[in-house]
């Protein structure tokens, strides 16, 4: 069952769901929206093995914008640090109003799991034929929350991630 704007409201009142900082001008009828940080990584590397560690084969940078060439690919990271109970998970899906300029915010990676407790990193490519800029606050995406029938915990290893 994916929570509405009351149940969210409900669960973020009951400290149930945790999102630092938290603007409730972001929360629409069904989701939330997440800005976008001022870390990006860029990568360095013409070649390497899918085994690569990202760290290694891209540079960190600290920016308010990020100029992005068509086809460029970077990694974004949310303003905001979320925190999940074990009965409920997220989807991260892009906004419509970039969808429709060729900006991908995620490529695969969409999942929040049960018991996050960290920011969320975007996988974002310019799929249009134009230079296109990100700013820092930009509502770049949304998150859905979803109830989980049981409980779970991700225990894995980008859990209490907090940058990039």
């Amino acid at each position: 069952m994916i929570l509405s704007k009351e149940e969210i409201l409900k669960r973020i009142n009951n400290n149930e769901v945790v999102i630092k900082p938290f603007n409730k001008k972001n929360i629409e009828s069904a989701s939330i929206d997440l800005t976008l940080g001022n870390e990006f990584r860029i990568f360095t590397k013409d070649h390497y093995s899918a085994n690569a560690s990202y760290q290694k084969v891209s540079r960190l940078i600290k920016e308010k914008e990020i100029i992005l060439q068509p086809d460029d690919f970077v990694l974004g990271i949310t303003k905001e640090h979320i925190k999940l109970p074990k009965n409920l998970c997220g989807w991260l899906q892009g906004r419509s109003r970039y969808a429709r300029l060729g900006i991908t915010i995620h490529i695969t990676a969409s999942f929040l799991h049960p018991g996050i407790d960290n920011k969320q990193v975007l996988e974002i490519k310019n799929d249009s034929n134009s230079t296109i800029k990100l700013k820092s606050g930009m509502k770049i995406c949304q998150l859905i929350l979803e109830e989980l029938k049981g409980f779970g915990l991700y225990k894995g290893k980008y859990r209490y991630q907090r940058g990039l």
